[in-house]
């Protein structure tokens, strides 16, 4: 009995495996639903996080914690993600200022713990999308995410799958013109992935 209930507690999913779930498959509705009920400040920046990009709902970044009041890397590397989001809204000053912000926050994440899922995925986007004279490198963010891929490999539950990872390792492949690029992305479409994933696939960021 006890060894039953262990593999159904190893196996249920969590509410951060629930957030990329709704995330992936485009289903703003039921991530704002599952949202509501959140009881952790990470848990609420989690949220913030996915759920921006399927709405572009500026009231997701308002009311932002400040760093004395974050817990962990995770939550450090949330909020930078949030304030690059900030970053890609309003003026030129704006952009600078909210992008300086995201970096001060994402070195401390990287400072308190490298090898966070989500401080490796946030990392590797930063560096992706993150124009050159601001220290974007795709080369740099190609290494950070296959860092990724290992990880997401032995942390299930963590919230980012293997194959979000694998999905962001094929950007940055593309991104360099690499020659693995159309392995990858073939490795990612026998696998079916969910909505989200697959318009990525089609239609990645320019």
């Amino acid at each position: 009995m006890l060894k039953t209930l262990a593999l159904v507690l190893a196996f249920a999913p969590t509410s951060a495996d629930s957030v990329e779930h709704y995330y992936a498959h485009g289903d703003a509705a039921a991530l704002r639903e599952h949202c509501r009920a959140v009881a952790t400040q990470g848990e609420d920046l989690l949220c913030r996080y996915r759920l921006y990009p399927l709405t572009l709902d500026r009231a997701l970044l308002r009311d932002l914690p400040t760093e004395s009041e974050l817990a962990s890397a995770r939550e450090f590397a949330m909020l930078a993600g949030l304030w690059g989001y900030r970053a890609s809204t309003g003026s030129i000053i704006n952009k600078i200022r909210c992008g300086r912000k995201a970096g001060r926050l994402m070195d401390k994440a990287t400072e308190a713990r490298p090898d966070d899922p989500f401080v490796l995925l946030i990392e590797g986007q930063s560096l992706l999308f993150r124009p050159g004279i601001f220290g974007g490198d795709s080369r740099q963010a190609l290494a950070v995410l296959r860092e990724l891929q290992r990880v997401a490999s032995r942390e299930p539950g963590a919230g980012v799958s293997p194959l979000e990872a694998d999905l962001w390792v094929w950007y940055a492949l593309t991104r360099l013109d690499h020659p693995d690029a159309d392995a990858a992305r073939k490795a990612i479409e026998v696998r079916n992935p969910p909505p989200l994933f697959a318009d990525f696939l089609a239609n990645p960021p320019s």
